[in-house]
Order: C-alpha cells, then structure tokens, then sequence
C-alpha cells in the first residue's frame, strides 16, 4: 500500500496537481471517502516530500490559527479579568451587596449613558447602513424567542418556569459584556455600532420579555392595557434609550461638535462604564448557583451559549454580513444572559432563583464559548 502511494504522488507531482496544500487536502478528502484510514494517514504522512509550498502552507496556517487565538484572548480575557476582580473583592469582603447595587445603579444611569451618547456623537459611522445588522439581530432575536416559547409549552409545565425560561434564552447582556467585547475586538468604530444595534434590539428585548413574563400574572388589573403601558413606560425611562435618541438628534441637526468641559467630563463617566459594570457582574456571581444548577437552569443555559451563537452564525451568512458587522452580530448574540433578566422575571413573579442559576452559569461559562466561537469565525475570515 505504501509503495502504491509512493508511486502516485511523484506522477501527481509530475502532472502539477499537488501544487499547493488545499489540492492535498481535496485528495485526501477522496481517499477517505473510501473509509480506508490507512490510505488517508500513508498519504499525508508521505506529502510533504512531494508537495512544495507544504512547510510554507503550513507556517502560513500555523500563524492564522495563533493570530485567530490571540484575537479571541484580547477581546474576552480583559472582560474575565474584570469580573474575577469583582468576586475576589466580594469574597474578600471589599464588595457588598449595598456597593454592588449603588454602583450597578450609577453605571446604568450615569456612566453607560454618556459612553453611549458620546462614542454615537465623536464617531463618523454612517448609521444608514446598518440596517441589514439591525434586520439580522431582530431576526435571530424573533427566531430564538418563538423556538423557546414552542420548547417551553413543549416541555416546561410551570408557567413560572416558562417565562424565567425563555427570557434566559433569547434575552443577551448587550449592554455590559456585549458592548465591553466588542469595544475590546473593534475599538470607538465596533462600539458605536454595537451602540446603535444594541439601542434597537433593546426596545425590542424589553416587549418580549414582559410578554413571555406576563403569563404568571393573575391579577384582575393586569391586563393588556396595563402591560402596553409598563412597556412604553420603561422604553421612554431607560437611560440607554434616552442617549441614544439624543445622540441621533445631536448628529442630525446642525449643530457644532461637543468639546471642552462637558466633553471631558462625558468622557471620564464614560471611561468608568464597562470597568465597573464588568466588576459588578463579577461580585453578583452566585459560585453554588453556577457549580449546581438545575437540569432547566441547564437547558436553558445551551440554548444561551450554544444555540444562540449559532442562530446568529446563520442569520449572519443569510444577510450576506462579513467583518466588524458580523463580529458584532455575533458577540452580542452570543453574550452571556442580560442581568436585567434576573430583576424583571423576580419583579413579574417568575422564577427567580431560576433565573439566578441561568444568569450565574452563562455568565462564566459564556464567556469561554464566546473566546471560542471568535476563535473560529476569526480563523475563518469571516470576523
């Protein structure tokens, strides 16, 4: 068998087929086609006293997949970094729960506010042209709301667990993790359109999420109307939303760029956003919660690091998106579960430690799925 291979290779050679590595590859996709495992390993084994460019090739892939690694590691690890902080400083005492609300409370309506309003206002991104990235995000948020709610009245038969659920699935930490890895992979230009992305699928994360909530209420006046109104009334109190819509106003009327004081003080609360919010999230982290969750708490959990990414991956090549758009697409997709969820299914009478656990879980556990599906996008040119 051996002496066989020794003797098609040099004619191959001869006939300018094993001109480059991908022809090998091709070839030996062939030969495995026959199920003959010998044939295939032979094959390779002896490739490289043939092919010319096979050390070449093969540097050159070396180097593709460590620069595709190294990229993952930049854009995940100062997040992780972060949020370890924060569980050191709450395992050591520096960190309670009264600094954990104060700050997430100053971050959410002070700090991320002006890290919004201001990378929107200083960056020449034409928001025109992210529509398709907006068209996309609402597509793999509708496809994973509706393939959630059918699987939960499939299989879940507590209402309580069902809203608490679904929410874990389709609804992402857009504005802390999300934001802060994207910022990390593509700088001011992939955070103002992960900015704009985010302020529109939010408005959108907010309706389903008390739809899908909504359905523990038994109380006479929750009706419709009742919950129509909450909705519009946390759409137009939401800090993010209220700096993004002045942002858009900023830039569309003909008015001279902010500078001096209020620039910089802008600046400095916005420098402080993702930092803090990213060390909150790691004080929050419940470490039994994460190391015992339930078995619902667990399918939810795949549906969020797995199904979710790759719902995005597809929606993404549907939409024809490559680069900085489907990198965000993708980041923000595949974040870990939003903390508001946590606060919203307790607030509508959810399960709330079952949202615990689907937060905990996703947001360690996320992260390391977001490292690698970057890792492979990247390795695949596709981000």
């Amino acid at each position: 068998m051996g002496f066989f291979i020794a003797k098609i290779l040099p004619l191959l050679k001869e006939r300018g087929v094993l001109t480059c590595l991908g022809c090998c590859f091709l070839f030996i996709l062939a030969l495995r086609i026959t199920n003959s495992i010998v044939i295939t390993y032979i094959f390779f084994i002896n490739l490289p006293r043939y092919c010319p460019h096979y050390d070449g090739l093969v540097t050159k892939l070396s180097l593709f997949m460590i620069d595709a690694i190294i990229f993952a590691m930049t854009i995940v690890l100062p997040n992780l970094a972060l949020m370890w902080l924060g569980f050191f400083m709450k395992r050591r005492g520096e960190a309670d729960q009264v600094f954990i609300d104060q700050a997430s409370s100053f971050v959410f309506n002070y700090c991320l506010p002006c890290l919004l309003f201001f990378s929107v206002v200083d960056s020449d991104v034409d928001y025109a042209k992210q529509v398709v990235l907006i068209g996309a995000g609402i597509v793999v948020t509708f496809i994973l709301f509706i393939g959630s709610e059918l699987y939960a009245k499939r299989f879940i038969s507590d209402p309580a667990n069902q809203g608490v659920f679904v929410q874990g699935i389709f609804r992402s930490n857009m504005a802390i993790i999300g934001l802060a890895t994207v910022a990390n992979a593509y700088g001011t230009t992939g955070l103002s359109i992960g900015a704009v992305y985010m302020g529109v699928v939010t408005i959108l994360f907010n309706i389903l999420a008390v739809i899908t909530l909504s359905r523990v209420s038994k109380s006479i006046e929750d009706t419709w109307l009742s919950r129509s109104t909450m909705i519009i009334k946390k759409l137009f109190t939401n800090p993010l939303i209220i700096a993004l819509v002045a942002a858009f106003t900023y830039k569309a009327l003909p008015l001279p760029p902010i500078a001096g004081v209020i620039h910089i003080t802008g600046g400095l609360l916005a420098a402080v956003a993702l930092p803090l919010a990213l060390i909150c999230a790691g004080a929050s982290i419940n470490l039994k919660s994460m190391l015992h969750p339930s078995g619902l708490s667990m399918q939810a959990s795949i549906g969020r690091i797995v199904i979710a990414p790759l719902v995005a991956i597809a929606v993404g090549f549907a939409f024809g998106l490559t680069g900085v758009h489907m990198g965000v697409l993708f980041l923000m997709v595949a974040s870990p579960t939003a903390a508001a969820s946590y606060v919203m299914a307790k607030a509508m009478g959810g399960n709330d430690i079952l949202a615990a656990n689907i937060l905990a879980f996703t947001t360690v556990v996320g992260m390391f799925g977001m490292a690698i599906g970057a890792a492979i996008l990247r390795a695949m040119g596709l981000i």
